[in-house]
């Protein structure tokens, strides 16, 4: 499994465009077809194959119980947040994309993207998204 915060995501971080504890921050899940380029995608719009079936619905879901930590045995500080999870599912992931929601996907920022290392079916099953025990995205050396 590979991730990466995208470079505008940085930027956005940096310039304090994104407030994790008072902004809409999404997961949205994303098919082996969409290709990631951390350089290029800036706007949740540059997004293309977001999955699709039942038990999911475009624009993915938002995250919930938000929090901030900062972690000095691991030289890092990290955006926390409860599990994601799409109950009786019925489609196939490779990756979740993370972003916050301005309301239009054009204006967006897209912050990191979690490649789950193959795909992930579910069929009449819940879907759950679980986050890497370091948060959902961190800063860090």
């Amino acid at each position: 499994m590979y991730s990466f915060i995208y470079n505008a995501g940085k930027l956005a971080l940096l310039k304090g465009e994104v407030q994790p504890l008072a902004d809409t921050l999404r997961a949205a899940l994303v098919s082996d077809a969409y290709t990631a380029d951390k350089d290029a995608h800036a706007f949740f719009a540059d997004i293309s194959h977001e999955v699709s079936g039942t038990g999911y619905t475009a624009g993915g879901k938002a995250l919930t119980s938000v929090s901030l930590a900062q972690d000095n045995a691991n030289d890092h500080a990290a955006i926390l947040a409860d599990n994601v999870v799409w109950p009786v599912g019925a489609f196939t992931a490779r990756a979740a994309v993370l972003y916050k929601d301005t309301g239009s996907p054009a204006t967006s920022p897209l912050l990191a993207y979690m490649n789950f290392g193959g795909d992930h079916t579910v069929s009449g099953e819940d879907f759950n998204l679980e986050w890497s025990p370091e948060g959902v995205m961190y800063l860090g050396e």
